[in-house]
């Protein structure tokens, strides 16, 4: 089991650095530049990603069983993101402000989409990706709420309504209602939705890639806070919330599902925002390059230990 869950971390990994490595490729050719990159986040950003919300909770059938494993998982969801706020508040304060917001985002927000659905259904089938979606519903509200304000919290100023007027949470209120209510879109509707929703992978990786083109591999080692963001997302943040869980009295396959979400490595719409907001992209880049390769070796290892007390 152990060997197996390094096989599919591993080739997840691989999969989205194929399509990096694309993107990449196509920067330096000219067939797809780091310009054309930033004028396509704004589609990533305001139609792309909200048809990934909508289509999730589309996705799932509502019934009072599910409705209550769901609502367990959403807020299981929350509080995870919650502890990571938290554990990283006294983290980045020294150096360069607009680094640190890289390091302090990538540090509390993973990739519980791509990375851990993947993996969740080959490791517990269809009620893992269920708890799993439940997080990505979780994530995408926190992320296009507080994550949004901590990249455009510039000289402390914010424009509060941009916490409810953004694409996230503006999907989460069309989604929501769907969901609760058994509303079944029209193929007319529901098949746009869906092809856009598949889309968000592979421009996801083509942008990040052409950013990545721009950047020296070797000045990874030259930011140690990026060690710093693995530690705590790989290992501390996992290592607390499978404590945590286990106190609340969570066990079996919504433990592992739960634990799979919250070892996921920084998430790749760090990138995405970064180049929304003007943040150093090519740091954002280092940043989901180092963490997402070390997860191939923290996520078996996690997994393999909590399945010994699920």
């Amino acid at each position: 089991m152990f060997f197996e869950n390094v096989r599919i971390a591993a080739q997840q990994v691989g999969i989205l650095y194929i399509i990096v490595f694309i993107g990449a490729i196509s920067d330096k050719i000219g067939l797809f530049t780091e310009k054309t990159a930033k004028a396509c986040t704004d589609l990533l950003f305001y139609i792309i990603t909200p048809c990934v919300i909508i289509r999730s909770f589309l996705n799932q059938e509502f019934t009072k069983e599910t409705g209550i494993k769901l609502l367990i998982a959403v807020g299981c969801g929350f509080l995870m993101h919650l502890v990571a706020i938290v554990l990283n508040i006294p983290l980045y304060r020294k150096g360069d402000r607009e680094k640190n917001i890289l390091f302090r985002y990538s540090s509390i927000y993973g990739n519980v989409g791509y990375m851990t659905l993947p993996l969740t259904e080959a490791i517990l089938g269809d009620e893992g990706v269920f708890y799993c979606s439940a997080v990505v519903m979780a994530f995408n509200a926190v992320s296009f709420t507080h994550g949004v304000y901590i990249m455009n919290n510039v000289d402390g100023k914010f424009d509060k309504k941009k916490l409810i007027l953004n694409p996230g949470v503006l999907s989460v209120l069309i989604g929501l209602p769907l969901f609760l209510f058994k509303i079944k879109l029209p193929a007319l509707i529901n098949e746009p939705i869906s092809y856009l929703a598949s889309m968000q992978t592979p421009i996801a990786m083509l942008i990040f890639g052409t950013f990545l083109s721009h950047t020296k591999l070797n000045d990874i080692f030259k930011h140690k806070k990026i060690l710093l963001v693995a530690f705590m997302k790989l290992l501390v943040l996992p290592a607390a919330m499978v404590g945590i869980y286990y106190l609340l009295g969570i066990t079996g396959t919504l433990l592992i599902a739960l634990t799979i979400s919250a070892c996921a490595p920084t998430a790749n719409n760090t990138v995405m925002f970064a180049a929304k907001y003007n943040k150093d992209t090519s740091l954002a880049a280092q940043i989901v390059a180092t963490v997402s390769f070390m997860s191939i070796i923290t996520i078996p290892l996690i997994i393999a230990a909590v399945q010994t007390i699920a």
